[in-house]
């Protein structure tokens, strides 16, 4: 009996053990073949992140150029002792977007701070001994020796005449500027000094932070050592990308923004208040003491707030002199309106007869604010404040036509909106 039962169950059982004998190695290939896939894929996005990281992020670089200006005399600045003898600036996350303009966060007396750069894209990892002579030679040039305080403090203002257009306030702005480059306060500018302050001004977001400085929503400025300069720490980003690596954020689809926004950003309050700063800072923006700016990349990324929930921009980069803008479209050929635009969205009509851009843009800064509003703060928004606050983004968003024309109106539409979110968070924890 016991002879039968095992005959069965070899009868039974055999065939099948066969067949999965028979495709074991299939299955080993199978599996061998996804790991070793696996392996591939982790490795070629390892390096990419490797190669999209050292060609992003070249603090060391900078700073190694840097104060090797500062050891031969050529630059100085408030900022070039503790950064290049003592160390006690202590670079941490790197924030760049693009390799021509270093963005650190920092440390510094305690502080968390903002460390920039610029760097010359003819520098790379490769440069060597030979980056630091390079560097000097494009960028700290101006002024030579020999040249006199009033004719650096001329130049300054023909610099800024140039750059911010011809306004009465621009000698207070240009004194400004050799208070800020004698940094020791002994009463004397050396040619270092100048150098430093001169390398500054090039950098479009220095000469935005110097005619800003007054203003709130604006970072202060901290320190400098020739080209590099310190700003208040980061500020708190309103895209809700900004949680994701930096090469995941370009595949965020536009339709999950909203959702993301829901769960990761400020309660509905918190924006609201975020969203009185940034119409503040349109206000400031137009005719301030030093002219009028552009707004010309108009996005969230650029929407940054403290940890009190206070407006900063984020990034002033794309913040434009209008006396720039108006440089950039005068006698410019076109053949679409698309040929006149200035950064990312600041655009100007083309006159088809003439081929030639005109000097207007379509949309002032407060309308193209209101459109990023729509998406920043309709999204639970209260139920009893919806339909008034849409409509007036609405109302908002068709602002265009020649500044002359619609400042009135402007003024006007932008009092109405912060009323409206005032009368909301007024009286309540969020003020």
């Amino acid at each position: 009996m016991r002879r039968l039962r095992r005959l069965a169950h070899l009868v039974l059982f055999c065939p099948f053990s066969k067949g999965l004998q028979g495709r074991l190695p299939g299955l080993r290939v199978k599996y061998v073949f996804l790991v070793w896939l696996g392996i591939f894929a982790g490795s070629w996005l390892a390096y990419v992140h490797y190669s999209s990281y050292a060609e992003l992020c070249r603090g060391h670089i900078c700073q190694v150029v840097i104060c090797d200006q500062y050891r031969k005399g050529i630059i100085s600045g408030s900022i070039c002792q503790d950064l290049c003898h003592l160390h006690q600036v202590e670079w941490r996350t790197c924030l760049s977007s693009v390799p021509g303009q270093q963005v650190y966060s920092g440390l510094w007396q305690g502080k968390e701070v903002t460390i920039k750069c610029g760097i010359e894209e003819s520098l790379d990892l490769k440069a060597g001994a030979d980056a630091a002579p390079r560097r000097e030679l494009v960028l700290f040039d101006k002024p030579t020796r020999g040249t006199s305080i009033k004719e650096f403090q001329e130049m300054t203002l023909s610099f800024l005449k140039a750059n911010l257009g011809d306004l009465p306030s621009l000698p207070t702005l240009a004194g400004q500027v050799l208070l800020m480059a004698d940094f020791n306060k002994d009463h004397r500018v050396s040619l270092a000094e100048a150098k430093s302050v001169w390398a500054l001004l090039q950098r479009n977001e220095f000469l935005l932070l110097l005619s800003l400085q007054e203003k709130e929503h604006a970072s202060r400025l901290l320190g400098y050592c020739g080209d590099l300069y310190l700003t208040e720490g980061v500020p708190h980003s309103s895209w809700p990308g900004a949680v994701l690596p930096p090469l995941l954020r370009p595949l965020l689809p536009p339709a999950l923004h909203g959702a993301l926004q829901q769960w990761l950003g400020p309660a509905w309050p918190w924006r609201a208040k975020i969203a009185i700063g940034l119409l503040e800072f349109v206000e400031e923006l137009f005719h301030g003491a030093y002219g009028t700016f552009y707004m010309c990349e108009t996005t969230l990324a650029n929407v940054g707030y403290t940890a009190k929930y206070d407006f900063r921009m984020a990034d002033l980069q794309q913040v434009a002199p209008e006396a720039a803008v108006r440089r950039f479209l005068r006698g410019r050929h076109c053949e679409h309106s698309s040929d006149c635009t200035y950064g990312r969205d600041c655009r100007a009509p083309c006159d088809t007869l003439l081929r030639q851009c005109k000097g207007d843009l379509v949309q002032p800064n407060l309308a193209k604010v209101c459109e990023l509003l729509q998406d920043y703060l309709l999204p639970g928004a209260p139920a009893g404040l919806r339909a008034a606050l849409g409509k007036q983004l609405r109302t908002c968003t068709t602002l265009s036509g020649l500044a002359s024309q619609v400042e009135a109106h402007h003024s006007l539409v932008l009092s109405h909106l912060k009323t409206l979110l005032w009368k909301e968070i007024s009286n309540t924890k969020y003020t």
